[in-house]
C-alpha cells in the first residue's frame, strides 16, 4: 500500500467507511478500498477498457461492489446518489481525457454526492514554470517534451491542477478542509522510461520530416535523465497532496 492511501487510512481511523464512491476509479485505488470495511462500494470510470483491465487484474467484483461507466459531465449521471466516502484520486487531472474544461465543476458534483468525508488526491503541476535545480529541471524537460508528442499526434495533454486551485475550488462548492498534506516525490528511471516510450510509441503519428530528429532528442534526454537518477538516487521535484474535507 502507498504512502497516501496509509495516510488515507490513518486519517480516517475508526470512522464507519459505510457507503463509499471511487469516483475515479483504478486498478490501484480499487485494490485498496476492496480492503475496506465498506458497505458498498461505487467505482466509476470513464472508459470499458478501464473495466476490462480492473477485471483481468482483481478479478470479478465481489457482492458488495459495482462498477459504473458514464461521464461526470452528464448531469443525469449517478443523480441524487450520495455516499458516505468519496475518493477523487488523480480524478481532477485526468478529467481533460473525458470531460475538457469540467474541473470546476466535477468539485461541485463532489460535494453534491459526499455527505460525508472527500479524500482528493492531486498532483501539483511540474511543467508550468522551469525550476531551478537539475534535477527539476530535467523532469520538466520530459513533461514538455511528452506534452509536444501529444499535441502533434492529436491528443490532449495532461492537465493537472495546484493544491491551491484545488483548495479554494472545495471550499467555493461548500466543503471545509479538514487536513492537507504533501507527499513529495523522486522520480525513478521508471518514470523517465515511461514518459519517453510514451513518446517513441508516438512517433509514427507525428509529421513525417520531424521523426528523425525528434526520436535522436528523446533517447538524448533519456541517456542524461537517466544519467542523473543514478547519480542522485532519483530525480526530486513537486509533491502529490491528499485533501480531506467535509460538507461544511
Amino acid at each position: 500500500m502507498s504512502a497516501i492511501f496509509d495516510h488515507i487510512a490513518a486519517l480516517h481511523g475508526k470512522r464507519n467507511w459505510g457507503s463509499v464512491l471511487d469516483a475515479g476509479t483504478g486498478i490501484n485505488s480499487l485494490r485498496w478500498l476492496r480492503g475496506r470495511k465498506a458497505d458498498s462500494l461505487t467505482a466509476v470510470t470513464g472508459a470499458e477498457l478501464m473495466v476490462r483491465r480492473i477485471e483481468e487484474a482483481l478479478g470479478p467484483s465481489p457482492a458488495n461492489e459495482r462498477i459504473v461507466t458514464g461521464n461526470w459531465a452528464d448531469p443525469d449521471f449517478l443523480r441524487n446518489e450520495t455516499f458516505d466516502v468519496v475518493l477523487a484520486d488523480y480524478l481532477i487531472g485526468a478529467m481533460d481525457g473525458f470531460a475538457p474544461y469540467f474541473q470546476d465543476e466535477m468539485i461541485e458534483r463532489l460535494r453534491l454526492a459526499c455527505a460525508g468525508r472527500l479524500y482528493l488526491v492531486g498532483l501539483e503541476p511540474y511543467v508550468l514554470d522551469k525550476p531551478a535545480s537539475a534535477e527539476g529541471e530535467i523532469v520538466f524537460r520530459i513533461g514538455r517534451l511528452r506534452d509536444t508528442f501529444l499535441l502533434l499526434s492529436g491528443q490532449k495533454t495532461y492537465r493537472e491542477f495546484p493544491l491551491t486551485w484545488v483548495t479554494r475550488h472545495l471550499e467555493r462548492a461548500g466543503f471545509k478542509t479538514i487536513d492537507i498534506r504533501k507527499f513529495p516525490i523522486r522520480y525513478r528511471a521508471r518514470f523517465v522510461n515511461a514518459q519517453l516510450d510514451m513518446c517513441i510509441n508516438r512517433l509514427h503519428l507525428v509529421p513525417d520530416d520531424l521523426r528523425t530528429a525528434l526520436a535522436d532528442h528523446v533517447e538524448e534526454l533519456r541517456r542524461q535523465a537517466l544519467r542523473l537518477e543514478a547519480k542522485n538516487e532519483g530525480l526530486r521535484l513537486g509533491f502529490d497532496y491528499v485533501v480531506a474535507a467535509e460538507p461544511a
